[in-house]
């Protein structure tokens, strides 16, 4: 990380069904990554996290790896614990982000053509296309591990 970038927190969702993860061609950065976004000001990571996939795909999800610790007091809310965590540089800036593991709620999607070029499911072994960037291709490898043991 480079001290003088600016960081801005991001969150993304490795959604994986039927032996499947789900990626966007992202219209600005041009390259296969898991659906996210910004964390805005007053926001959790979770909802951000609900927040960007439903405005880039209308999907619905479920957060996995939810934290069942009842502690009691004041908390408002539990939230999800990512599966994995780093810092990035996208260029001009970094982007310190907090990945989640997902499964849909909803079947149904709708792109947001502003955004993305294309979404696609990807099997385990179709990861492995040059076109999946090697960091997003070990991610989602690392998080169907998780999901089968």
């Amino acid at each position: 990380m480079n001290n003088e970038n600016k960081v801005d927190l991001v969150v993304a969702g490795l959604i994986i069904s039927d032996n499947k993860v789900l990626l966007i061609h992202h219209r600005k950065l041009d390259r296969w990554i898991p659906p996210g976004g910004h964390i805005d000001p007053n926001e959790t990571p979770d909802g951000a996290l609900r927040r960007e996939i439903k405005e880039e795909l209308g999907m619905e999800i479920e957060i996995l790896n939810r934290n069942d610790i009842a502690l009691g007091g004041n908390i408002v809310e539990q939230l999800a614990v990512p599966f994995y965590a780093n810092v990035h540089s996208v260029g001009d800036h970094d982007h310190c982000c907090f990945f989640y593991l997902c499964k849909p709620k909803t079947e149904t999607m709708e792109i947001n053509e502003r955004e993305l070029k294309d979404f696609k499911w990807f099997t385990l072994e179709q990861l492995n296309d040059e076109r999946v960037p090697s960091d997003v291709r070990n991610i989602s490898k690392k998080a169907f591990e998780s999901l089968n043991k």
